[in-house]
């Protein structure tokens, strides 16, 4: 019995209806979903309790993240505003150090260019711009002297604001950097601009000394979005920050979005005042919480992999108990039928004697009688009809002697012998149960044919139980065929140590579906004519016997049993409960 049949909702149907002791499906489902309660309720808990713990960790670990960013900004941006008010204040210094007159002359340009770049470094050149917005003086690697700035915006508001730093661009000198302008005012002179190209080197420089963590970013941006200073996550200067668009502007603070692969990002926004800068940290919790989730994963998988084996050991266990109740059961109905079958077969046994007895005593009184009229007759010399009696007596005596023969068939079955092995012919054995069913077969014009060699020797074995195996096989055939059919016998040698018989019937034949469950108690393909038996002692009687028994069968075609039989039996002769119950039924 398969451990998926035990629970199928149609196994006691169509299968052992006479088996309701108890009802097995549901004793299956009570004790797999009460272990199953029992062991995995406490996991889960611990599971959730788990879970709840690392979630708080993992907050906790995102709220320290949050801190260290915040910190970070605020070093970050103290160090950016000092780098540019070193600058500007550098700028103003000289405008107020020097005059106008002073700062065009070139030699004095280059002096105060030549302290800047030692004393603060990025500086790339100077330039000297009078209140028309023409370039006066330069000092750099370029020729801008004369260069008017008058229509520019930048000109335009470090004369309103005083002050202006501009957008890192790459303009003319194709390399990224930006303007710090200074305008300078005096009540005797108009006013005029000194203005500086900073290399932004040393801004990337100043993001990258920061300690940012493994899989962070630093880096300052404009109020468009357009990197100011490189990126490891983003690119080189003066490419798009994917974060900040028209619809997503820049704004301060700490808040989460996700990257392009989906994947969570804690990021970080100061605006540095006074310039156009954005000061942006990046940081990816995955990466910082990588500790976290790998032992979260862990803790994961190993209560996954004990709640699949818990479920395994439980649908095992729960099969195998209700499988090992279900046999006993099995065992003790299976019991209980057969000795019901067994007494009723031991009662018609005990009429069959009584009425073979109570035929038998006639029988012999007639064939006295006849014995003695055969005698009177033959020393009689004036008899007319002689000849005519003697005949008739001959008849009489060949009918008594029919009687004797059908009476001892059925004290034979009738007989409750031990069992005992011996030398048994199958031919013959055969013959002796066909002489029971012989008279059926005539009635119905069933045609029986025994094809059996004449040399196939003699095996070992219970009498009595190879007459049930072949009284039930036959019954079987018996019952399959119609009226007119046809049974075939052939008994032959399989090979040295066995003996082979075929049982071929051309009835209705047994369907597909059934061919498996023909050998299992209490199926039956008979309806209320059968009790499901029959078949099932058959194939224990055989296997006892250390043969082996087949069915092949086709619907409309007809059936075949095969058995095939040791010459020698090797089985145990001690005479059990099991084995009487076996012969007898």
């Amino acid at each position: 019995m398969g451990l998926w049949n035990l629970i199928k909702p149609s196994f006691w149907e169509k299968r052992h209806s006479k088996l309701e002791l108890l009802n097995y499906r549901r004793l299956w489902k009570n004790t797999f979903w009460s272990a199953i309660v029992v062991t995995l309720a406490p996991l889960f808990l611990l599971a959730a309790i788990n879970f709840y713990q690392f979630q708080k960790q993992y907050e906790l670990q995102f709220s320290e993240i949050t801190n260290q960013m915040q910190r970070l900004l605020a070093t970050s941006k103290l160090q950016v505003s000092y780098f540019l008010d070193e600058r500007k204040a550098a700028l103003a210094y000289v405008n107020l150090d020097n005059t106008f007159e002073e700062l065009s002359d070139i030699k004095r340009l280059s002096s105060v260019f030549s302290r800047l770049r030692k004393s603060f470094g990025g500086f790339v050149d100077l330039g000297l711009i009078d209140a028309r917005g023409i370039q006066q003086t330069y000092v750099g690697p370029y020729n801008l002297e004369g260069h008017n700035y008058k229509n520019q915006d930048w000109y335009q508001e470090v004369m309103i604001r005083g002050i202006y730093i501009s957008d890192v661009f790459l303009g003319h000198r194709n390399f990224p950097h930006f303007v710090i302008a200074v305008r300078h005012e005096s009540e005797n002179e108009p006013p005029y601009v000194l203005r500086a190209t900073i290399d932004t080197d040393r801004l990337n420089s100043l993001m990258k000394a920061q300690d940012i963590r493994r899989g962070g970013d630093l880096f300052l941006v404009n109020q468009a979005g357009m990197l100011q200073t490189s990126s490891e996550l983003y690119g080189q200067v003066l490419t798009q920050f994917p974060l900040v668009s028209d619809q997503h502007p820049m704004t301060n603070g700490i808040y989460q979005t996700k990257d392009a692969t989906n994947l969570p990002l804690a990021v970080g926004v100061a605006e540095v005042e006074g310039t156009p800068f954005n000061l942006v940290a990046i940081n990816k919790p995955k990466a910082l919480l990588h500790r976290w989730d790998i032992l979260r994963i862990n803790v994961m998988i190993m209560v996954g992999l004990s709640v699949m084996a818990m479920l395994l050991v439980i649908y095992w266990g729960s099969n195998t108990l209700v499988g090992r109740i279900y046999d006993a059961d099995l065992r003790r109905v299976t019991m209980l039928h057969e000795m019901e079958y067994t007494n009723k077969l031991a009662s018609i046994g005990r009429l069959a004697a009584g009425v073979a007895h109570e035929i038998n005593n006639p029988v012999a009184i007639i064939n006295e009688k006849v014995g003695l009229m055969t005698d009177i007759l033959a020393h009689t010399e004036s008899c007319p009809l002689k000849d005519k009696f003697l005949k008739q007596a001959e008849v009489i005596k060949d009918s008594v002697r029919r009687v004797s023969r059908i009476t001892h068939r059925l004290l034979g079955f009738a007989r409750h012998l031990p069992i005992k092995s011996e030398q048994i012919h199958l031919v013959d054995l055969i013959k002796e149960v066909l002489g029971l069913l012989g008279r059926e077969a005539e009635y119905r014009n069933i045609q029986i044919n025994l094809d059996g060699d004449g040399e196939v020797p003699p095996i070992m074995a219970d009498k009595g139980q190879l007459q049930q195996v072949f009284l039930n096989i036959l019954n079987n055939a018996l019952a399959a065929v119609s009226d007119g059919g046809r049974i075939d016998i052939n008994v032959a040698e399989h090979d040295r140590k066995r003996v082979a018989i075929s049982i071929y019937d051309n009835g209705e034949g047994i369907k597909e579906e059934n061919l498996k469950n023909i050998f299992e108690p209490f199926f039956s393909t008979k309806g209320e004519k059968g009790t499901g038996l029959g078949l099932s002692i058959t194939y224990g009687i055989v296997q006892k016997m250390g043969g082996d028994i087949h069915v092949e069968s086709k619907t409309g075609e007809g059936t075949t049993f095969r058995i095939l039989l040791p010459r020698q039996n090797n089985t145990n002769l001690e005479t059990d409960e099991e084995e009487v119950i076996s012969r007898l039924v």
